[in-house]
């Protein structure tokens, strides 16, 4: 992706910035709310925090007067190689997503189309204030495709995590290839702004044949990241062997986690696990009932995700609020069920911007530089404010502000790594329309491969007899008696 150079932006490289007079929500454990404060940054760092700070001489300042001052979202499970077909799936269920990317279409991919995607993918983040995303990249055939992703979010000036993962073959057999190997070693360097899981999903099938592929990740000493609890898909029997064979850590994140037995909770809770809940996804495509009510009793640490944006919205504000009403729904469903009132919700505004933000730092074992506006943290900010929108006062509430009355338009400023990315509510150094040639070339070569019949028909594609409905994974024959049968 071209970009503007550095001289375009007002907030050149190693110049102090400072946040003034905002309402700043630290989201640090106590949530507090602290008004009319100030936030600096040095450097990457946040080196102050207070009203009315002083400043080194030459400091870049923002009113921040009549904004909420948050720390950036982190978004932890998103296709961003599928973001190039943005709202092509409005009206899929999860299976006719099986069907068009993992057994017909997603091959159809070259690797411009994922760094296409992950291009758009990773811009949308940081215009929507998500300052670090986990790249969950499952359409990663050949290596060649991995450096496009690599390359792609190191044109961005965000925070990302390359999730590797390849639903075209058994992880067992991507993880082996020496070519992935070469490939950890060559683009997985350490640097803060790029990190590295493992993505793949274990099927229940007795036979283990994931084994390998954890095997693999505990030798490099990456986290699994893994779609548990999806129904048709994965359930309790993948959850077992994890456990069973001693793949279950702290850094181990479980997507959806929605038709899971309170056993598999109880595991998952008992290893340190976190799950990433992507409520858009849940309560649309079929994963099962979004899981906030059901984890929440379990004491496991939750983060918010979005998915993929062939279905949803990119940002986390849409994420916080569903998950609101996803998990108050089934609080009040439960007790009207025993003729019983809820008189006091049990999940508050306060916890699910935590998640989007601090939970999700915690996800990635960020929590001691990420996810809180304290003295000696990453400098990953944002500014929601709009003086221009009567949704911007007044500012009463401020976590419920942001849960239920902030959008993506209200983002006026965005610091990554101590670096003002967005201001005034416009990217910096972005070149836009070279991210829109960029994805409609892999629109017309998506057209033209599979024909404008097809094309068309996908967007509500027909389910063939032939095809697998409860095991969309092609390396093993296993089928789960708990959906359709074996």
């Amino acid at each position: 992706m071209s970009q503007v150079t550095s001289q375009s932006t007002p907030f050149p490289a190693g110049r102090p910035v400072v946040l003034r007079g905002g309402t700043v929500l630290p989201m640090d454990r106590t949530r507090r709310v602290l008004g009319d404060t100030d936030v600096l940054v040095t450097g990457d760092r946040i080196t102050a925090v207070g009203p009315r700070l002083a400043v080194p001489e030459g400091t870049a300042e923002i009113d921040a007067s009549g904004g909420i001052v948050m720390p950036g979202m982190i978004d932890t499970h998103r296709h961003m190689w599928q973001t190039a077909m943005r709202g092509y799936g409005a009206d899929w269920t999860l299976t006719q997503y099986f069907v068009w990317y993992y057994l017909e279409h997603g091959k159809a991919f070259r690797p411009e189309d994922v760094h296409a995607g992950n291009l758009l993918a990773a811009v949308e983040a940081l215009d929507a204030g998500v300052t670090t995303v986990v790249d969950w990249s499952h359409g990663l055939q050949t290596v060649d495709h991995a450096d496009a992703a690599v390359d792609a979010l190191r044109a961005v000036p965000g925070r990302f995590v390359l999730a590797y993962g390849n639903i075209q073959q058994a992880p067992a057999e991507w993880t082996a290839a020496p070519q992935f190997r070469d490939f950890v070693n060559r683009r997985i360097t350490g640097d803060d702004m790029l990190g590295f899981q493992i993505a793949f999903d274990v099927t229940g099938d007795p036979a283990f044949p994931e084994k390998p592929a954890f095997e693999v990740a505990r030798d490099l000493g990456v986290a699994v990241t893994t779609h548990a609890g999806v129904w048709g898909a994965t359930n309790d029997d993948g959850i077992r062997l994890m456990h069973e064979h001693g793949f279950m850590t702290p850094e181990t994140v479980y997507v959806h986690a929605s038709t899971l037995s309170a056993d598999s909770y109880h595991r998952i809770a008992a290893t340190g696990g976190s799950v990433s809940v992507s409520t858009e996804s849940e309560q649309s495509a079929g994963q099962g009932y979004p899981t906030t009510w059901a984890v929440r009793s379990h004491d496991i640490p939750v983060s918010l995700s979005m998915d993929t944006s062939v279905w949803w919205s990119g940002d986390l504000f849409s994420a916080m609020r569903t998950t609101l009403g996803a998990d108050r729904a089934r609080e009040h469903l439960e007790a009207h069920a025993n003729g019983e009132t809820v008189t006091h919700g049990a999940l508050r505004a306060e916890q699910v911007v935590e998640w989007a933000t601090r939970g999700g730092a915690r996800a990635l074992g960020r929590e001691s530089d990420l996810g809180s506006i304290e003295e000696g943290k990453k400098a990953d900010l944002v500014l929601l404010k709009n003086d221009h929108s009567p949704v911007s006062f007044p500012l009463l509430n401020p976590y419920g502000h942001v849960a239920f009355q902030a959008q993506r338009g209200d983002v006026h400023t965005v610091i990554v790594d101590g670096r003002v990315v967005k201001h005034e509510h416009r990217l910096l150094d972005t070149d836009l329309a070279a991210v829109r040639r960029s994805v409609e070339r892999t629109v017309d070569h998506l057209r033209t491969t599979m024909g404008e019949e097809a094309w068309a028909k996908g967007m509500n594609p027909d389910v063939p007899e032939t095809k697998v409905l409860d095991n969309p994974y092609t390396y093993t024959d296993y089928r789960s008696t708990s959906t359709h049968g074996s």
